[in-house]
């Protein structure tokens, strides 16, 4: 199954590692470090062009599914998971 993450953008449900609310998860400075290590090491993907980003996705990438990529999305984290688990 996959998971639209807004955009154009789907990812394949079986690679989600984590589904985070922006606002809550963003408050905690070793959040910030790894959001801020991903930035600069390009692993961020931002979906949410036009809108505010209200979440973002955490999914295992690269061969063997060792490397991360992070999606912010303008989707809120409650509906990704509803949307996840059906």
């Amino acid at each position: 199954m996959f998971l639209h993450l807004g955009g154009d953008t789907v990812v394949n449900a079986e690679d989600i590692i984590a589904i985070m609310d922006m606002e809550t998860t963003s408050v905690s400075k070793i959040t910030r470090e790894y959001l801020t290590y991903a930035e600069k090491n390009n692993d961020i993907i931002n979906v949410s062009f036009f809108d505010l980003p209200k979440s973002y996705v955490i999914v295992k990438s690269g061969v063997g599914g060792k490397e991360r990529k992070i999606y912010i999305s303008p989707i809120s984290s409650v509906t990704l998971h509803k949307r996840a688990n059906r």
